[in-house]
């Protein structure tokens, strides 16, 4: 039986992982020149124009919302991930019968999961103060 749950629960980690990148929205360009289309990406990637074709004053607020959706994505994801593992060690916790080995491990897996959690908020905070300081004028 528990097999069998232990299936079901990777089973459904790793369909849901395999659901991610189809639900994220997809940023589309269609510009119908190539000029457009390479300043499009060098304007986004902050990358400096010798020829001054593609100058973007709003380049270095793209980078940084870029870099701050990618970290908020990714925080949903562990976060979500985090409150699986937690209810898995709650049942896990739940189900031990007494065994100190299976209560141990129960433990381990609320405790990990929540220090997952702590490294994932303050990644948040590390990443916000970083690109508020990177784009601070002088």
């Amino acid at each position: 039986m528990i097999k069998k749950i232990k299936a079901l629960l990777t089973n459904l980690g790793i369909a849901s992982l395999m659901l991610v990148p189809a639900l994220a929205p997809a940023t589309v360009y269609a510009a119908p020149q190539i000029q457009q289309n390479l300043c499009g990406g060098a304007e986004q990637l902050q990358f400096t124009d010798t020829a001054g074709d593609c100058a973007d004053p709003d380049a270095e607020e793209n980078v940084n919302n870029l870099v701050t959706n990618i970290i908020n994505i990714f925080s949903i994801v562990v976060g979500i991930v985090a409150v699986i593992m937690i209810i898995y060690g709650g049942f896990k916790y739940i189900t031990s019968g007494g065994d100190s080995g299976n209560i141990g491990s129960a433990k381990n897996t609320i405790l990990f999961a929540i220090v997952g959690l702590i490294i994932v908020a303050l990644a948040q905070i590390i990443v916000r103060f970083v690109l508020s300081r990177a784009t601070a004028t002088a």
